[in-house]
């Protein structure tokens, strides 16, 4: 099938029927597609007009171009959140219908260094905590997370932190609640330790979501540092006019 049919840009109806083949099954996730030649006689168009088409469709991150290798679709994600609301990993997991699960990899408690002194607002009498855990859906590591919070602000040691959650043990005694949390995305191409703990490739990138927990006083008790795969989570934002 031939894509003339209507009067619209001729580039606009190859992304739409690229995506449409995309989406019926015809081009898999990660499959790579047919040669530029090839792909551009199956659907009746020019070179010039099929590149400009995998070019939006490359900054929309449908497909990725691999140089000296070829064109290949792009896997989604699987899991899709708003950051508006605090919500745990464990959450999203199960919304999409997956198990979540953790694999815990260190508990430190050192003194705090200077940049933590200066992000916590405390100094050397006291002593940091240092949780590194992976989470997984349904056995796979989706998520590397980094968390830091002050010794003097956990109901549990750290034995028990392996056994509940870090936002359970702040809430525990009574005198912390968690009212809000200030989040930056950053892409990453690549990390050494996350992409190897995560199982990514130099082809995976990550998505690093960097949180300052505040209590309602306004004290931050938590500092979190989480790795996500960028091809299994994406993230979204609801805007609204004011």
């Amino acid at each position: 099938m031939l894509v003339k049919t209507d009067q619209r840009h001729l580039y606009v109806q190859v992304i739409e029927r690229l995506k449409g083949d995309i989406d019926s099954g015809i081009f898999k996730e990660n499959e790579k597609f047919p040669s530029e030649f090839e792909l551009a006689r199956n659907l009746g168009v020019s070179r010039a007009t099929l590149r400009e088409a995998l070019r939006v469709l490359e900054e929309e991150k449908v497909i990725i171009r691999k140089h000296g290798v070829g064109t290949f679709v792009n896997p989604r994600p699987i899991f899709s959140s708003g950051i508006e609301q605090l919500s745990s990993v464990s959450s999203m997991i199960r919304d999409a219908g997956m198990e979540p699960g953790t694999i815990f990899m260190e508990v430190q408690e050192n003194p705090p260094t200077d940049e933590m002194m200066g992000k916590f607002d405390c100094g050397t009498e006291d002593s940091l905590v240092t949780i590194k855990r992976v989470r997984t859906a349904d056995g796979d590591p989706v998520v590397y997370c980094i968390d830091h919070v002050l010794s003097r602000n956990l109901n549990a040691g750290a034995e028990d932190l392996l056994k509940e959650s870090i936002f359970d043990s702040l809430e525990k005694s009574g005198k912390i609640k968690i009212a809000q949390a200030i989040a930056n995305i950053e892409p990453v191409g690549y990390d050494d330790e996350a992409s190897s703990i995560l199982r990514c490739g130099v082809d995976i990138p990550l998505l690093v979501l960097i949180q300052y927990h505040y209590s309602e006083e306004g004290e931050m008790v938590l500092y979190s540092k989480n790795y996500f795969r960028a091809d299994k989570f994406s993230f979204h934002v609801v805007r609204k006019r004011v």
